[in-house]
């Protein structure tokens, strides 16, 4: 009983070290987060009731604006952070991506609130997006 139990130990920790050996490591942690809510907000924006005087529609643009842009972060990113190869975090700045996971949090739950708020939730969501553009672009500066 002992053998079987030190063989199935040994066998759970060659399985689950290959399994870590091939799991994909994010280089783009937050920026894929990022893109993970926007596109929790397209759908949902997808979904919604049409009758939001374009409001819905704008919003819409908006966000797909917004993942461009987090793409074309992740890109430039992957391309111009050489010097920080060898770095735990190399494709990373923490305090601007967490900015930006916040802002795309913040713009989730704001599409999730109801239209009706005279025009300021359809606002702020553009500020929103400003915002997001404004911080992926530092983000790729910074890089």
């Amino acid at each position: 009983m002992n053998n079987k139990k030190t063989m199935l130990m040994l066998l759970a920790a060659f399985l689950g070290s290959t399994a870590l050996a091939y799991a994909r490591v994010p280089d783009q942690p937050h920026m894929d987060a990022a893109l993970s809510y926007l596109q929790t907000a397209k759908n949902e924006l997808k979904v919604a009731e049409h009758n939001k005087g374009g409001h819905r529609a704008t919003a819409q643009g908006l966000v797909n604006r917004a993942i461009t842009e987090v793409n074309r972060g992740i890109q430039y990113a992957r391309s111009h952070n050489n010097h920080a190869v060898g770095t735990a975090a190399a494709g990373d700045q923490p305090h601007m991506q967490a900015a930006l996971d916040a802002l795309n949090q913040a713009k989730s739950e704001l599409d999730q609130a109801t239209a009706d708020k005279g025009g300021h939730r359809a606002n702020a969501i553009n500020l929103v997006n400003q915002a997001i553009e404004e911080v992926t672009r530092g983000i790729a500066a910074g890089a």
